[in-house]
């Protein structure tokens, strides 16, 4: 109980800390609009141009609100990887692992608290500019239910995705080529700009399984058509991520910190 109140304080402490910077916060909640709207505008057009009622079993309100949520997950991670890059490298990491607490957890706190923050932001924004381009989402307030249900899980595999990436700094010279190859990953196979619905049928069973697709598609989704068999796929994709993900992430970080142990004493 004791662990479990230091990380949530930690995890509180870093969910005022976004607060704080309110330059910050408003410099990204422009960029959010801009591109947002830019992509909104994209596929208000592309259903124009096309004459369909529906793309990928989404209507064009849907699919305008389907691209809020999608951008607002991939808009609100931290730099969990740069941070633990640079610790990996200026050698900070070796003085994280005296404290009393897990560095892991530590960084899962700190992430899960400030990311909170600025998808909140973020969503607010994104529900203002889709309501005015295009109204209400039928079933809104089940929609919500059916998002947040899934985001803690969503904001999980992300950052056990990016703990990845910074621990290979241990044995990388440069790990922005793979950060770059990840953030990819979660922009095309997971959804983010285009539902998979409207991949080809033969790569879209493989796409849903994939981490990508259930940090941002997933969420989106239950949250346009929120349906409980829906819900109930997309946690269980998430909770089987989760674990394979975790134990590849708990096996990689013991041996990083045994390349800690032998170079630092």
């Amino acid at each position: 109980m004791n662990e479990l109140r230091k990380y949530t304080w930690i995890a509180w402490t870093s969910a005022r800390s976004s607060w704080a910077y309110f330059g910050d916060a408003i410099g990204r909640v422009i960029f959010f609009s801009i591109i947002l709207y830019i992509f909104l505008r994209l596929w208000t057009t592309t259903f124009t141009q096309t004459g369909a009622t529906h793309l990928g079993g989404l209507s064009i309100t849907q699919m305008l609100w389907y691209l809020t949520i999608t951008e607002a997950i991939m808009l609100s991670g931290p730099k969990v990887s740069t941070l633990i890059d640079e610790d990996v490298r200026t050698g900070t990491i070796a003085v994280q692992l005296l404290r009393p607490m897990s560095y892991a957890y530590y960084r899962l706190a700190m992430t899960l608290g400030e990311r909170t923050i600025r998808f909140l932001v973020n969503l607010v924004t994104g529900c203002a500019i889709a309501f005015l381009l295009v109204g209400q989402l039928p079933m809104v307030g089940f929609g919500m239910l059916t998002l947040c249900a899934t985001l803690p899980l969503a904001f999980i595999l992300d950052f056990l995705g990016l703990f990845l990436v910074g621990l290979s700094a241990f044995w990388l010279e440069d790990t922005s080529g793979l950060l770059l190859l990840y953030s990819r990953g979660v922009l095309i196979a997971g959804g983010t700009l285009i539902p998979l619905d409207l991949y080809p049928s033969a790569v879209r069973p493989i796409l849903s399984w994939l981490p990508f697709a259930n940090i941002t598609a997933g969420p989106a989704h239950v949250f346009v058509s929120p349906l409980p068999q829906d819900l109930a796929m997309i946690l269980c994709r998430q909770i089987t991520g989760t674990l394979v993900l975790g134990a590849i992430a708990f096996v990689i970080y013991k041996q990083a910190l045994r390349r800690v142990f032998v170079n630092g004493g």
